[in-house]
């Protein structure tokens, strides 16, 4: 029989997309419904566990202004006498702020490296202020760690407690009297808010290493410059109490400025102790030269000189007093000079704003001052090999350089100059050689008097300008708004904790039914089988539950409505469409790849649906080697199909019997399980029965072998005039359904059509999905939240 010559009606559909339909998806996630709401109420409340015990974390955050010339009136004054106060980098400025060291004497001044908790509920609330107890630790070091317990029994005892291991031991301690602990000698005090709420209420006093605590405070800190070029800093920090994380940020630009001014004050006092020296050495040169014009003047009785000579000592005089200014800058140059080789060899800051050098070599010491107190703050709280260290090394270097360089060249200047001026003095000195030589010596005396006496007032000056100096000292960062923030923690979040498990309840069951859908090779609905053969598809059977093997395989019921009934109606109604005027089908052949498909299942639910239409029905079991229909109808050992293909003397009466199928269907068992079912099959006997059964029956249903398993179903074929192949849904891989393909473009089966059988609710609507009992007008119209999302994705 041509299987291309079936009716156009079942020619295969135009091949789709293979690609996942997004409506298909929803409505196969929507039918695992549970596994959601399963793993959304686990992750859901996992998270909200994990939102109960999660401490309550603060945020606290103030702005602070570094100080300069351009927003500090005191600054600006200060600035024109010295240039060190003019250095403002913002960048090194919170380099500074999150130093350790300055972190570290932070903690120890509020002493943050101990912690009072109590516990509510999961969660642990840290008291901070609001503890009712204050312990001194009188021996602990900033490195140790440890932790305990106090319940305040009543208002003079409290109950001390220590946990090692699982064992606790506690003793009951007066309040305010010292106690030895392991950990060192401690001291109990009530604060404030102690009251009797507290009795019987444990509260945890924890310390931690100093430290870690550093560490734990720096990863919390934040600060940031507002604007680029605003010298206005965002300091911030999140702690799990608002009030320390306040106090933290206060007390850190404190402590800050506490050590700036102490930097700033320590090169002041430098300057000021040699200004110091300085002018005790010149007081006592000073002294010695006028002692010696005194006893000169004496030793002379006031010599007198001459008019005549009065003009070119004018002249001389004019030399000398240029070359005495000049002298006494070259004594100041070479003063410092002296003094910046002695820091060189002690890394000692060099005295700044002495006016002993012009004002570049000056700007230069003050750079140099402030590179070398940025490198030694850094290397107290770091390594001397840390790369920062290393780069003001080198900056120190070529400063210094430059230093050299300026200084030697201004002394080689100075003495060019004096140079010249002396031979001009000394011209003029040879046109008075007439004077005596003891006025000579007494004009050098009055010079070097003139030169020690200049140079006394100059230091004299710079000491009152550097004690002014010390006085306006001032800090470098100001606050300009307090810290603040919301009384309401930002972290954990109640809704963000367990909306996250919520989305994580949703997205792990997709990950999964994706996955598994992605995965799953087996034939699950119409969809996998038209998209891969062009064998007419006749419909689709609905999984039923059976208990056991018997006539509880009959699901159909004339009048019924449920899915199963509306199955076979509609197979019932396809199998029509199978006909034509030319060929009308009477003999129904089913067959499969496998055992179990359903075949038998099928076939009676089949003849008992053909019943309801007044049709005369026999269902005959050509499955000579199993006899599975005879088995689920329960016919004993009676004569059968072997009987009559190997007796002639056996009639059909004798092996047609009556079953209690829909309205009355008739079968013809197997009889008994033949040795040669093949010889049998072949035997004209069979066209025979056929013949008899034709002239009896309207519709012929005949229970066949699995096809390619034995040679039964091809011997069988050349009566059938349709073979259903019965695909069991769930139970068969797609990856044979090209095995189907072949069987029916090569003609092995005639007139063949598949039908899917076992369809269960969840894999039927994932698919094309017919939804039998719906549309039909044989069911209520069904409301609610459900049963519209059912409509709504209902392909």
């Amino acid at each position: 029989m041509d299987n291309q010559s079936y009716n156009p009606y079942f020619e295969s559909r135009e091949k789709e997309g293979k690609s996942l339909n997004l409506i298909d998806l929803i409505k196969y996630l929507l039918l695992h419904w549970y596994w959601f709401v399963l793993s959304i109420l686990v992750f859901g409340g996992y998270y909200y566990y994990e939102y109960s015990k999660t401490q309550f974390l603060y945020s606290r955050t103030q702005t602070v202004m570094i100080k300069s010339t351009s927003n500090t009136l005191s600054v600006s004054r200060a600035t024109r006498l010295n240039s060190y106060y003019n250095t403002v980098n913002v960048a090194g400025e919170i380099l500074q702020l999150r130093s350790k060291e300055l972190m570290r004497n932070t903690i120890s001044r509020l002493h943050a490296d101990v912690s009072y908790s109590v516990q509510k509920g999961l969660r642990t609330i840290e008291l901070y202020r609001e503890s009712p107890f204050d312990v001194k630790l009188l021996q602990a070091k900033p490195e140790s760690s440890f932790a305990f317990k106090l319940t305040a029994i009543d208002s003079t005892k409290v109950r001390f407690a220590i946990t090692e291991g699982d064992l606790e031991s506690y003793t009951e301690v007066p309040i305010g009297k010292e106690l030895k602990t392991p950990f060192g000698r401690i001291v109990i005090q009530t604060t404030k808010t102690f009251n009797k709420s507290y009795y019987g209420e444990p509260v945890t006093v924890a310390k931690s290493p100093r430290e870690g605590m550093v560490g734990y405070y720096l990863g919390r800190l934040r600060i940031e410059q507002m604007q680029d070029d605003a010298s206005l800093l965002s300091m911030s920090m999140e702690d799990v109490s608002a009030e320390r994380a306040g106090d933290m940020l206060s007390t850190l630009v404190t402590v800050y400025n506490q050590e700036t001014v102490e930097d700033k004050n320590r090169i002041a006092k430098n300057s000021a102790e040699f200004i110091k020296e300085r002018i005790a050495i010149i007081e006592s040169e000073l002294g010695d030269v006028e002692t010696n014009l005194e006893e000169m003047k004496a030793r002379n009785e006031g010599m007198d000189v001459n008019t005549a000579t009065d003009v070119f000592w004018g002249e001389s005089r004019a030399y000398q007093t240029s070359t005495r200014s000049i002298e006494t800058q070259l004594r100041l140059v070479e003063l410092m000079r002296q003094r910046v080789d002695n820091a060189n060899e002690n890394s000692s800051l060099i005295p700044t704003n002495t006016g002993l050098v012009d004002e570049n070599i000056e700007t230069q010491i003050a750079e140099y001052n402030a590179v070398l107190l940025k490198r030694n703050r850094f290397v107290e709280g770091n390594n001397a090999n840390n790369p920062i260290v290393q780069d003001m090394e080198s900056v120190l270097g070529a400063i210094r350089d430059n230093i050299y360089r300026s200084v030697d060249n201004s002394v080689l200047g100075l003495r060019i100059r004096i140079r010249n001026l002396r031979e001009d003095e000394a011209a003029s000195r040879a046109k008075a050689q007439a004077l005596p030589a003891k006025q000579r010596m007494m004009l050098s005396i009055e010079r070097q008097q003139k030169v020690k006496e200049e140079l006394y007032i100059l230091l004299l000056n710079r000491r009152e300008e550097n004690a002014l100096n010390q006085a306006m000292t001032d800090d470098n960062l100001r606050v300009v708004d307090p810290p603040s923030g919301s009384e309401a923690p930002f972290y954990p979040n109640k809704v963000r904790k367990v909306m996250t498990g919520v989305g994580f309840g949703l997205v792990l069951p997709t990950v999964v039914l994706m996955l598994l859908l992605l995965l799953d090779t087996k034939i699950n609905g119409r969809k996998d089988i038209e998209e891969a053969v062009s064998v007419p598809f006749l419909g689709e059977i609905p999984y039923a539950k059976r208990t056991s093997r018997n006539q509880d395989d009959v699901v159909v019921n004339e009048q019924g409505r449920d899915p199963a009934t509306e199955a076979f109606r509609i197979l019932r109604t396809n199998i029509g469409f199978m006909s034509s005027a030319e060929r009308e089908i009477r003999v129904i052949t089913f067959t499969s790849f496998n055992v179990g498909a359903g075949k038998t299942f099928t076939a009676v639910n089949l003849a008992a649906s053909l019943t309801f239409l007044l049709q005369k029905v026999v269902l005959l079991d050509l499955d000579l080697r199993k006899g599975t229909l005879s088995d689920h109808l329960k016919l004993g050992s009676v004569k059968g199909v072997t009987h009559f293909l190997a007796d002639p003397a056996v009639s059909l009466e004798h092996i047609t019997y009556r079953a209690n199928i829909g309205r009355g269907v008739d079968v013809i068992p197997i009889g008994v399980i033949a040795p040669n079912p093949v010889e049998l099959l072949l035997s004209k006997r069979l066209d025979i029965l056929l013949s008899q059964l034709k002239e009896r029956y309207r519709y012929i249903i005949v229970d066949n072998v699995p096809i390619d398993l034995v040679a039964d179903a091809a011997v069988v074929n050349r009566i059938s005039e349709l073979t259903i192949f019965v695909v069991r849904a769930g139970a068969m891989d797609k990856r044979l359904l090209p095995e189907i393909e072949k069987i029916y473009r090569k003609g092995k089966l005639n007139n063949m059509a598949i039908l899917l059988n076992g369809i269960r609710k969840q894999k039927s609507s994932y698919g094309y999905g017919y939804g039998y009992g719906y549309g039909y007008g044989y069911q209520k119209e069904r409301t609610g939240f459900l049963h519209f999302f059912k409509r709504l994705f209902r392909g």
